[in-house]
């Protein structure tokens, strides 16, 4: 499965097209984010690919999860977003 790392600086409408194209190829995309800023922007990004797909008639649905992920070797708690059509 394609994973989209977000940032508190991802732009959410880049990260929502990102979304669409990897849910339209592959079927489905984990969205990561660590941090309440990166949680913020992936959301956002979430509801927006959301629209974007609506138009291709994809009711995209979201699983939200914790998950454990290494950065700098030091290990962090991140939020999953498992973004898929219903």
């Amino acid at each position: 499965m394609e994973i989209l790392k977000v940032s508190a600086r991802s732009v959410p409408n880049s990260v929502a097209g990102a979304i669409s194209g990897v849910v339209k190829e592959y079927g489905e995309v984990e969205v990561q984010a660590v941090g309440a800023g990166a949680a913020n922007q992936a959301i956002k990004a979430v509801a927006i690919a959301r629209s974007y797909l609506s138009d291709s008639d994809i009711d995209l649905i979201c699983v939200p999860e914790f998950a454990n992920v290494e950065i700098n070797g030091e290990e962090r708690t991140a939020i999953r977003l498992i973004c898929m059509p219903r």
